[in-house]
């Protein structure tokens, strides 16, 4: 008789083990996926501050929740978008345990984000043209850096009236010597 119990006890325990190995390594997956799209095609993706490629573009995501894109494409005017990720009804809790690790497929989901890029607006010349004349003026405005001379020191100059304004004289001081060269013996 207790034989046939220990033998029962040991036919629970193989298949809850086996329940549970099978479990394990049948288990299912989520794949998910982000497609950016762009129109115009060909700008640089970024998702989260990491450089993705050129869009249209796919990379995977493991979280749900907000993610930063930002586009950017020669003469567009750079795009930066937070954009809300939800989960769907089988990644809320506790549907998520029986998603990922019971059901037996491989569930994909799929996100795809279009966006429209703007072209940048072209300034007339004439109105560049002013606004270099305007930095100019700002520029030659300010009184100039002083003249460095040939040997990498500043001018000495003259006392001033009331001591200020002045550069203090510059001195040379000779580069110390350098150590005494330890030759390189290996034993």
């Amino acid at each position: 008789m207790a034989t046939l119990r220990t033998a029962k006890v040991i036919v629970r325990w193989l298949t809850t083990l086996l329940l549970i190995g099978s479990l394990t390594f049948s288990a299912g997956c989520v794949e998910r996926r982000l497609l950016i799209r762009t129109n115009p095609p060909g700008a640089m993706a970024y998702v989260d501050d990491y450089q993705v490629g050129l869009t249209p573009i796919g990379t995977s995501f493991t979280y749900y929740g907000t993610r930063k894109i930002r586009l950017v494409k020669d003469g567009y005017q750079p795009l930066t978008v937070y954009e809300r990720i939800n989960p769907p009804w089988y990644e809320v809790p506790p549907f998520d345990f029986f998603a990922e690790n019971i059901f037996r497929r491989e569930i994909r989901d799929t996100r795809v984000l279009e966006y429209q890029l703007t072209p940048q607006p072209v300034s007339p010349p004439q109105q560049l043209l002013e606004r270099a004349e305007a930095l100019r003026s700002r520029a030659t405005a300010q009184p100039p850096l002083p003249a460095v001379g040939p040997s990498g020191a500043l001018p000495a100059a003259g006392p001033s009236p009331d001591g200020l304004g002045a550069f203090p004289q510059s001195q040379t001081v000779p580069n110390p010597p350098l150590p005494p060269s330890v030759p390189n013996t290996v034993p």
